[in-house]
């Protein structure tokens, strides 16, 4: 049995938020071919998948929804986990791999410049069944930005998601806030983003708080209907992730993408 204590969270006084994820640059990736056709010539099953999943869902209005989306309902044992998207990319791809083996789906909130530097990730994380989304170009304070420099954090993401996805992704999350000012909201309305997507859950994995503090701050005040605010750039939240899935199966909640717990 998890013990509940934000207490036991290192860091946990620091501004909830984004976290910086590792800078330092990754080893090449490389990626695996697997076959694309059978021996007919057709394609197989699977590069059937992956090339319909290639391409992302438009952003959608959900009504009776607020425009700063912090939970869905309440009344569905679902939860959404939701990972800010930089960082090392064998991170990513163990948390994503993690996920799908335990029937669990993601919802990602890209940086525009780690879609520069691992475009394969986009199409692996829409390839999983799982939500992609804006987290602005550069990972900056955007709601202290000039609107003319805020609009370019978004839409250049947007831009990124578009050219890798045939989609602008699903949600937007402001970079460096749980929130969006009003201006910054506008302008993701003015792109196409009906909502921005913000949590009630701050596992505070960016802290640097050790595997076990981040499974005991999501579980203490993880509900049916939360939105948890995770990272993919740091080992305690890979650590972490199993621990999570179990918790939450044990208390009959799913893990499912941001699109599905509003649906």
């Amino acid at each position: 049995m998890l013990r509940a204590g934000a207490g036991l969270v290192a860091g946990g006084a620091l501004a909830a938020g984004c976290g910086s994820g590792p800078d330092t640059p990754p080893a090449a990736e490389t990626s695996a071919s697997a076959p694309t056709a059978d021996t007919s010539g057709r394609p197989t099953a699977t590069a059937r998948t992956a090339r319909t999943a290639r391409t992302a869902p438009a952003p959608r209005a959900y009504a009776g929804q607020p425009a700063q989306i912090t939970h869905g309902p309440r009344t569905r044992p679902q939860v959404a986990l939701t990972f800010h998207g930089q960082g090392d990319p064998h991170f990513a791809e163990s948390l994503l791999s993690t996920a799908e083996q335990r029937g669990a789906r993601l919802t990602v909130l890209a940086v525009g410049t780690w879609l520069d530097e691992h475009p394969t990730l986009a199409r692996r994380i829409l390839d999983g069944g799982h939500d992609l989304g804006n987290h602005t170009q550069r990972h900056v304070a955007v709601n202290a930005m000039a609107e003319a420099e805020a609009r370019r954090e978004i839409t250049d993401c947007a831009e990124r998601l578009k050219r890798l996805t045939g989609s602008i992704g699903t949600w937007f999350r402001p970079s460096r806030s749980p929130t969006a000012s009003p201006l910054v909201a506008g302008l993701a309305r003015a792109a196409g983003y009906p909502h921005v997507l913000s949590y009630d859950v701050d596992s505070l994995d960016y802290t640097r708080p050790g595997a076990d503090a981040v499974t005991r701050k999501v579980m203490a005040e993880v509900r049916a209907g939360s939105v948890v605010s995770l990272h993919f750039g740091y080992p305690d939240t890979v650590a972490a992730l199993p621990a999570v899935l179990h918790e939450l199966d044990r208390r009959r909640l799913r893990a499912v993408t941001t699109t599905e717990l509003l649906s």
